[in-house]
């Protein structure tokens, strides 16, 4: 009989629907019952695409034996990490500073007011490898709890007052230079792999927004190091296995230096970022791998993570069949089965041999990118290999496809999809793909109509049904996304609506005290503790895109209040990212663009240009010398002639010059002369920027 998680819509939470124990999920109604029963909450916590996650599901909490232990004692409750980021961090702080380590499934015992007290990550169900078995922690901590009743409330506090220290932040005051960059950046190289790219040493995550900031610093300083690092690792990710090499996108992280066994689920966020990450490698460097990389990653996003109202689903699991990674691998035999005469050659350039590199099986890899084929193998020169090589991934995707797929989180989430949102909308700028543009627009319009049934935006979408309090991620990534799409596309329409959504999250979020933020509204449930977290971890913070766009509106809006927050916040952090740089790539992005001078390039289009959307294609040419250039600090904002002015003064008092599209440069307070001609427009960008 299926227990209340039934009722649920996150895919994860019915993953456990028919599990005989007697989840509950997070709410009153289960702290009511711990209070009333004077039982421990046992709090689990993991998401749908987690390999051990189903593990310790499938070796306990399907086991009847263990479950009855759980119902006996406990109070037994299952979140959605991906849902509750709030309620994870909190948590996951707390396992953190009771065992030094975290990650997921993440297993914690609460007071019934929801103060932890013990927890850990991955419990199997019998002692191993070190690890306790999970009933015997069941049963010690049940015994606990009964007989060291004030001894555990101690605890308890004492780990609360730690789980509380972000909110006693207090506000900077010095002045924010550059020279902090330099010390970040500085930081940051010493810790890169020069031998396989990254940072630091197995696991290794793809630490886009660090890429970010390292193409950013390369900029400001022309120090070489910089894009030698960015280099070295966006070309060792897109040639190992954390890379699908044959149906494009990232999985989740490599388990070691070199890129080649990663875990494999792919989430929606890694590829947002890592897709601007390396779109924007492209436009520095022109290098034609990063853009098809980037086209690659996008290309699988529309085809495998894109539902039909326009959303973008959570992740792809990493398990099919039981089994972790079985439909991204392949045997010699498989290939020359697809492939026949062509296999010996694809299996020599994927690295695929009869040992294999994973469980017996191959993750297809590029051990050596710049080698064709061996002498004899039937291609002679690059542009055959080439064509040999997209011929053999179009047969092998076409095999692929017939396996039994990894299973899909197809929940949406407006902070991921505001940071895919940003994605698309800048390739479609960039690369003049209509497909891109449509699927920004489509997303843009889902997250507007969809997320807000009420005026508040929420979290999470699944089935025609929004729920759950947006947190700050939510507002800030997609005020982001709409800035972008505004970009791409001069529909007024986005930017208005990043206007009130940007006022709607200074009223939710902002803390006076610390001039900072929380990461949940004013009108949310009441936590243990309301959380904070500043730091970029795989996705950026709430508080790192709200000081950006914050400081974009600034200057869209001429709003000093903006600016005045934002630089507030950037003060309150700076001491934090001079301790840890790599954890605050989206912040140092942040500080960058408030320090560097900025130009707002502002077009112009004839009245009525701009209706059905239509205004990026009608301003033509004009943007051409805007669409590959690499300019981070850059503001890209238009309307049609006459309209806007209450949105932005940097509509006002700008004609259409001869009914043609029109550029406005300006930087600070000095503009340049309006144009209409593209290589005008050019010449004065080469001489800003």
């Amino acid at each position: 009989m299926p227990n209340r998680l039934a009722n649920e819509t996150s895919p994860y939470l019915l993953q456990h629907k028919d599990n005989p124990v007697d989840w509950y999920p997070w709410g009153e109604e289960a702290f009511e019952r711990a209070r009333r029963e004077d039982k421990p909450i046992l709090l689990s916590v993991g998401y749908s695409a987690c390999h051990w996650c189903h593990v310790m599901a499938h070796e306990s909490f399907e086991d009847e034996s263990i479950a009855a232990l759980m119902n006996r004692d406990f109070v037994n409750v299952k979140v959605d990490r991906e849902e509750r980021p709030d309620v994870d961090g909190i948590y996951m702080q707390a396992v953190q500073a009771l065992t030094g380590r975290g990650g997921w499934p993440m297993t914690v015992f609460l007071t019934p007011e929801g103060v932890p007290f013990y927890g850990g990550t991955y419990f199997p169900p019998e002692d191993r490898h070190g690890m306790p078995a999970f009933p015997r922690v069941l049963t010690a901590v049940a015994q606990a709890y009964r007989d060291k009743r004030s001894e555990i409330e101690t605890a308890g506090r004492q780990l609360l007052m730690q789980l509380s220290a972000p909110e006693r932040l207090r506000p900077g005051n010095d002045l924010l230079t550059s020279e902090a960059l330099d010390r970040a950046a500085e930081a940051i190289l010493q810790s890169h792999d020069d031998d396989f790219g990254g940072f630091g040493r197995a696991p290794k995550f793809p630490q886009a927004m660090t890429l970010d900031f390292l193409m950013r610093w390369h900029r400001r300083s022309q120090d070489a190091r910089a894009l030698q690092a960015v280099h070295k690792t966006l070309q060792a990710m897109a040639y190992g296995g954390i890379y699908d090499q044959v149906g494009g996108g990232f999985h989740r992280y490599s388990t070691d230096a070199v890129w080649l066994v990663p875990h494999f689920e792919k989430m929606l966020y890694d590829n947002a970022l890592l897709a601007r990450c390396y779109l924007d490698a492209y436009k520095l460097t022109r290098e034609p791998l990063y853009r098809r990389i980037a086209e690659e990653t996008l290309d699988y996003v529309l085809r495998e993570m894109t539902g039909p109202e326009g959303g973008f689903y959570s992740s792809q699991d990493a398990d099919s069949e039981g089994e972790e990674g079985r439909f991204f691998l392949w045997t010699p035999a498989e290939l020359r089965e697809v492939l026949g005469d062509d296999a010996e050659a694809i299996a020599a350039y994927f690295g695929v041999s009869e040992a294999g590199n994973f469980e017996g099986r191959n993750i297809l890899h590029v051990p050596r990118p710049l080698e064709r084929l061996p002498n004899g193998g039937g291609a002679s020169d690059d542009a055959a290999f080439e064509a040999l090589l997209q011929r053999a991934r179009a047969r092998l995707y076409e095999a692929r496809e017939r396996r039994v797929h990894p299973g899909r989180d197809d929940k949406v989430l407006t902070a991921w999809n505001g940071l895919m949102l940003r994605a698309f909308a800048e390739a479609a700028l960039a690369l003049q793909s209509a497909a891109y543009r449509d699927a920004a627009v489509r997303n843009a319009d889902f997250l507007l109509r969809e997320m807000r049934p009420n005026g508040r935006l929420l979290r999470t979408w699944k089935d025609g049904r929004a729920r759950l309090n947006g947190y700050l991620e939510d507002y800030a990534c997609l005020i982001d996304g709409l800035l972008a799409v505004h970009a791409a596309t001069l529909n007024l329409e986005y930017l208005e609506a990043a206007v009130r959504l940007a006022d709607e999250m200074i009223d939710l979020f902002w803390d006076d005290g610390v001039h900072g933020f929380f990461d949940t509204g004013r009108d949310h449930e009441a936590l243990v503790t309301r959380p904070r977290d500043f730091f970029d971890n795989a996705t950026p913070s709430g508080t790192s895109v709200a000081i950006d766009v914050l400081l974009r509106l600034a200057a869209f809006t001429d709003n000093p209040d903006h600016e005045r927050r934002a630089t507030a916040c950037l003060r309150t952090l700076v001491p934090f990212v001079e301790q840890a740089p790599t954890a605050f790539g989206r912040l140092l992005a942040a500080l960058d663009f408030h320090l560097a001078p900025r130009q707002e390039l502002v077009i112009v289009l004839p009245a009525g240009a701009s209706a059905a959307g239509a205004a990026e294609r009608a301003a033509g040419r004009l943007l051409d010398p805007v669409r590959l250039r690499y300019a981070p600090n850059l503001l890209l904002a238009g309307t049609a002639e006459g309209v806007g002015g209450k949105v932005s003064p940097l509509f006002r008092d700008r004609p259409a010059l001869d009914a043609r599209p029109t550029a406005y440069l300006c930087e600070g307070f000095v503009c340049q002369a309006p144009t209409a001609d593209p290589a005008e427009l050019g010449r004065q960008l080469d001489a800003a920027i």
